[in-house]
C-alpha cells in the first residue's frame, strides 16, 4: 500500500535523476547558496569597511574580486548581495504560492458564481501593466522603508500569484469531480479535509514546477527594480546597476560588472534547468 502510494513520486525522482542539466542546476544552486551564506564569515570578509587608498583595485590575491569605488572588498559585497537576491527570490515566491494556491483552490473547488467573480478580479489585474503594479506597491511605502527587503517581498509576492491562482484553479476544476473526491464526500468529509487531504496533494506537481520557475522571474524583477532605485539596498541587481555606471570607453572597472552578472546569470540558468527538469519529471504524460 505504501509503495503504491509513493510510486508516482518515486518515478518522478527517478526521471529527475536522469536529467543531467537539472542535477547540474541543483549542484550550482547549492554551491552558490553555500558560498553566499557561509562564505563571508568563513573567509572573514567585511563588506562595509572602506579603504580609500585601495579604491578600484583590480582582482588580486588580497582581493579576489577587486575593490569598489570606496575601497570595499567586492567579493564580500557580491556574496552578501547574492544572499539578499536569493532571499528575495524565495521569500517572494513563497508569498505568491501561499496567496495563489489559496485563491485558486477556493475558485476551483466551489466554482459557480464565486469562481466567476474571483477570476474576473484576476483578469482585471492581468490587464494592468505588470511593472506598474510593482512600482505602485513599492511607492506606497515610506521613504524610511526603501532599501529594506520586506517591501520588495510584498511587492513581488503580491503580483506573482496571478498565474499560480489560474494553475491551481484549473487543477481543482479537474480533480474535484474525480472518484476519490466523490468517495470522500460520501463518507462525510468536510470541504477543508477534501481540499487539504485529497485534492491539494494531487495538484502539487504543477505547483512545485511553477514555483521553481517563479524564483528566477522574481530575481530578475528585483534586479530591474534596483536599476530604478526601488530595490534592496545590497543585491546582485544593485551591484550590476553600479557596475554599468562605471564601465566606459575611457577606463573600465570591468570586475564591478562581471562578477555580479556572472553569479546572477548562473543562478538564473540553474533555476531554469531545475524547473525544466521538475516539469519533465512530474508530467503525468511521461509516466508509463
Amino acid at each position: 500500500m505504501t509503495r503504491a502510494a509513493a510510486g508516482p513520486w518515486s518515478d518522478a525522482w527517478r526521471r529527475l535523476r536522469r536529467n543531467r542539466l537539472a542535477l547540474a542546476g541543483v549542484v550550482v544552486l547549492i554551491a552558490i547558496a553555500l558560498a553566499c551564506i557561509a562564505g563571508p564569515p568563513l573567509l572573514g570578509l567585511d563588506a562595509e569597511t572602506t579603504h580609500p587608498q585601495l579604491r578600484h583595485e583590480p582582482p588580486s590575491l588580497a582581493h579576489w574580486f577587486g575593490t569598489d569605488a570606496l575601497g570595499r572588498d567586492f567579493l564580500a559585497r557580491v556574496l552578501l548581495g547574492g544572499r539578499t537576491s536569493l532571499l528575495v527570490g524565495f521569500a517572494a515566491t513563497l508569498a505568491s504560492v501561499i496567496v495563489g494556491v489559496a485563491y485558486g483552490a477556493v475558485a476551483g473547488y466551489y466554482g459557480g458564481r464565486l469562481d466567476e467573480l474571483l477570476m474576473r478580479v484576476v483578469d482585471f489585474l492581468y490587464g494592468i501593466p505588470y511593472m506598474f503594479l510593482v512600482i505602485l506597491i513599492m511607492l506606497m511605502f515610506a521613504e524610511t522603508a526603501r532599501g529594506d527587503p520586506l517591501p520588495v517581498f510584498l511587492a513581488l509576492g503580491l503580483v506573482q500569484w496571478l498565474t499560480m491562482a489560474r494553475i491551481v484553479r484549473g487543477e481543482f476544476l479537474v480533480l474535484r469531480n474525480r472518484e476519490f473526491v466523490l468517495a470522500a464526500r460520501l463518507i462525510g468529509a468536510g470541504d477543508a479535509r477534501i481540499i487539504f487531504r485529497h485534492i491539494l496533494p494531487n495538484a502539487l506537481g504543477p505547483i512545485v514546477v511553477y514555483a521553481t520557475l517563479t524564483v528566477p522571474a522574481v530575481i530578475i524583477l528585483e534586479s530591474f527594480l534596483s536599476f530604478l532605485g526601488l530595490g534592496v539596498a545590497l543585491s546582485w541587481g544593485q551591484l550590476v546597476s553600479e557596475g554599468v555606471s562605471v564601465v566606459n570607453p575611457i577606463r573600465s572597472y570591468w570586475w564591478l560588472l562581471v562578477w555580479p552578472s556572472v553569479l546572477l546569470a548562473s543562478t538564473l540558468l540553474a533555476l531554469n534547468f531545475v524547473g525544466d527538469g521538475l516539469r519533465d519529471a512530474l508530467d503525468p504524460r511521461a509516466q508509463r
